[in-house]
């Protein structure tokens, strides 16, 4: 067996409830000092004032039987409410799902009965829709925002009572905190069982090689619902003394507007957005000199379009590395690990292997295999679903990412693309985001998606969707010939508005595959 380990070192793991932790961030500094701003509404929250809520929340939870054992979903966008209310649940003992704002009343339904809450919390923009979802449960709804009553609702704002002194007692180590879904690109989404210890250590994971500092500030426009915005924005930025700036939605000119009043020196996101600051004309508009680090996580992201931010924006851009059910990071990029393509080293305290999947054997020094993880913050499981759990944990506590990877001599990681997306052609097999690297490097390819159909012959071909300024597919054969082997050639190139992708910014290439090529 070929373990690889953090360079890192291990971390200390610490006795503390995830609201605990970023109670101590949040009283490193002036406590009248703003943590939270809504980019778009102006709302905004001090320390002591977002401690007060919370403390009052957790209290008002409690003593409405929604604490310790209970279940509390929330359905909201990220606005500076949503912290309040995560952690109001968290120390009060409660666990809390998050859902997707944009989901459909039976996508909602889905994930309430399934993660067995007992109270739905949300805003009157989803109101109707969280009515629909709930329609024969016994399910009361609390609205962030207005007065819910008149809707059959109640306002949040009654739930706030006499603030709760402490945590409310729950094992760090076993007691489910919170229970984010999966994307689902494989079946239904499925409730990722993460605890306070989880929680805490990756806060303390990531900052060794990504640290923040005391009253700096970031835009917070990756969903709090989903585990990056909230482990990354959320929780390690409020952990460590820092503040954010929240969007309920991406837009790109409020983000530059942020950046640059703001004086913000790092910046989180996803390829999409990526995509976005190294090609859209308005970049140029906005005074972004303050920007040193911008690190791109949630799905693989080309080195051509990592030097292309680089170099636009006079800035270090770099890949970040996890998944939900390591709550998430496992890699991250820091000095040392900056390689192109890179998703950098292991983060402190987690080891890593490198598995080929046809033999179960580690793979040869710099070879390709599935990555295996194993760390403290690996999830407890699947809620209500041991068979997922048996299938995705291995024996020892390891964790089958599904990504095909490998590493070099120097520890540094790449992530190649996901097992169950490459292409098989002629015997090779093709990774999808290797070819798409490609494409985006086209200057009139603002986006690409690449996936396999099947011929006649049992084969796949190479098959490309690509977003143009002008809706017209442009000629990549000798584009393609110069970086690509001719087995990973697009064999048709279609032209599409947009991309699918979830909401971490993933392709949704089910979606392409389920849907005819246009034109057919």
């Amino acid at each position: 067996m070929t373990v690889y380990e953090s360079p890192h070192g291990q971390l200390e793991l610490r006795d503390l409830s995830v609201t605990e932790r970023v109670f101590e961030g949040l009283a490193l500094g002036d406590p009248d000092r703003i943590v939270l701003s809504d980019a778009v509404t102006g709302d905004s929250l001090t320390a002591a004032e977002l401690e007060a809520d919370i403390r009052a929340l957790a209290g008002g939870l409690s003593e409405a039987g929604w604490g310790a054992g209970a279940t509390i979903a929330i359905l909201a966008p990220n606005m500076p409410a949503y912290v309040t209310v995560f952690h109001g649940a968290a120390f009060a003992g409660a666990t809390i799902t998050t859902i997707n704002p944009s989901y459909t009343a039976p996508e909602v339904a889905h994930q309430l009965q399934d993660s067995g809450a007992q109270l739905l919390v949300t805003v009157s923009a989803a109101l109707e829709t969280a009515q629909a979802a709930v329609s024969g449960m016994d399910m009361p709804i609390a609205v962030i925002d207005g007065d819910g009553e008149a809707n059959g609702a109640m306002p949040l704002s009654s739930l706030m009572s006499a603030p709760l002194a402490a945590q409310v007692p729950v094992d760090l180590d076993t007691h489910v905190l919170a229970l984010p879904y999966s994307s689902g690109t494989t079946g239904l989404p499925k409730g990722v069982m993460l605890s306070h210890r989880n929680l805490v250590v990756n806060v303390d994971q990531a900052l060794v090689p990504v640290p923040v500092y005391p009253g700096e500030m970031t835009v917070a426009f990756l969903p709090f619902f989903h585990i990056y915005g909230l482990t990354v924005m959320m929780n390690m930025y409020l952990s460590a003394g820092a503040g954010l700036v929240t969007m309920p939605r991406f837009d790109l000119e409020t983000l530059l507007r942020a950046i640059q009043d703001h004086k913000m020196r790092m910046l989180c996101l996803v390829p999409p957005v990526a995509l976005v600051l190294a090609k859209h004309p308005l970049v140029e508009e906005f005074d972004l000199s303050a920007l040193k680090v911008v690190i791109s996580g949630a799905a693989p992201l080309g080195s051509a379009t990592t030097d292309a931010i680089s170099t636009r924006l006079g800035c270090t851009a770099m890949q970040a590395y996890g998944m939900t059910e390591m709550s998430p990071v496992s890699h991250a990029c820091c000095d040392g690990y900056l390689k192109p393509g890179s998703i950098g080293a292991l983060v402190p305290g987690t080891a890593a292997r490198i598995v080929v999947p046809e033999t179960g054997q580690d793979a040869a020094p710099g070879g390709k295999g599935e990555l295996w993880i194993k760390g403290p913050q690996v999830m407890l499981g699947y809620h209500g679903n041991p068979a997922a759990t048996a299938e995705t944990m291995a024996e020892g506590g390891w964790l089958r990412t599904g990504d095909l990877a490998s590493v070099d001599e120097n520890g540094s990681f790449a992530i190649h693309d996901r097992l169950k997306e490459l292409i098989k052609m002629h015997g090779f097999q093709v990774a999808p985001a290797e070819v798409e690297a490609v494409l985006l490097e086209h200057p009139n390819i603002q986006d690409a998606a690449v996936l396999g159909r099947a011929d006649d012959t049992g084969d796949e071909a190479v098959v490309a969707y690509v977003v143009t300024g002008d809706g017209q597919v442009p000629d990549l054969a000798a584009h393609c010939e110069a970086r690509l082997a001719h087995y990973k050639h697009p064999a048709k190139v279609y032209s599409v508005d947009a991309i699918p992708k979830s909401a971490s910014g993933k392709i949704l290439r089910r979606v392409l595959r389920d849907a005819a090529a246009p034109g057919a």
